[in-house]
């Protein structure tokens, strides 16, 4: 059995490490720092700087996003965290009915069958492409990209927090950017009224 404990360096006391040896006689203690203090805390700005990084030139999705990876590693784990906070709201926002309707062959409101992951996708390539055209799409939801996704951005906190603490990510943002999570912008319907 493996337990995570997660404390701040400031907060262990020789009677907190005597407790832990009470407690895991027979253990051993792995011990990753991670520093959390350094560059002032993520936001919008700071967001749109790091998508501008993802590297079209490449057709790899790893490719795609080393140079994004590779910045936001060099942030505090915080805001990694924040990132990802950032990132599901923008997702947030696209997630829409009005949007959802101009997605191309799988749009939502045709008799067949209407993928909630397909949906997530596209939004996601809308974030990726970058604030002008996010903002765009918000303002004008015909804009929505035509079978277009890019799935891989949804990894890319995941990813440079990895590759930062060689811990494993399971962090969950603030606000859900799962498909008709946005109940207001699916006129207050459930996911299971909204696909059937």
């Amino acid at each position: 059995m493996s337990t995570k404990l997660i404390v701040e360096l400031k907060d262990i006391t020789p009677e907190w490490i005597a407790d832990l040896q009470q407690q895991y006689s027979d253990a051993t203690l792995e011990i990753s720092i991670i520093n959390t203090k350094g560059v002032a805390q993520m936001n919008d700005e700071q967001f749109w700087n790091i998508i501008s990084l993802l590297d079209w030139q490449q057709d790899q999705d790893d490719l795609i996003l080393q140079p994004a990876v590779e910045t936001l590693k060099q942030y505090a784990v915080d805001d990694i965290y924040y990132f990802q906070d950032i990132l599901a709201e923008k997702l947030f926002d696209l997630d829409r009915q009005v949007f959802a309707e101009q997605i191309g062959d799988r749009k939502y409101g045709e008799k067949k069958h209407f993928s909630v992951d397909v949906f997530l996708y596209a939004r996601a390539c809308v974030v990726a492409n970058g604030k002008y055209f996010f903002t765009s799409v918000l303002h004008d939801p015909t804009k929505m990209p035509k079978s277009y996704s890019f799935e891989a951005l949804l990894y890319l906190a995941a990813k440079a927090y990895e590759d930062k603490t060689a811990l494993r990510w399971t962090y969950l943002p603030k606000k859900s950017y799962e498909t008709f999570s946005n109940r207001k912008g699916w006129n207050g319907k459930s996911w299971m009224a909204a696909i059937l």
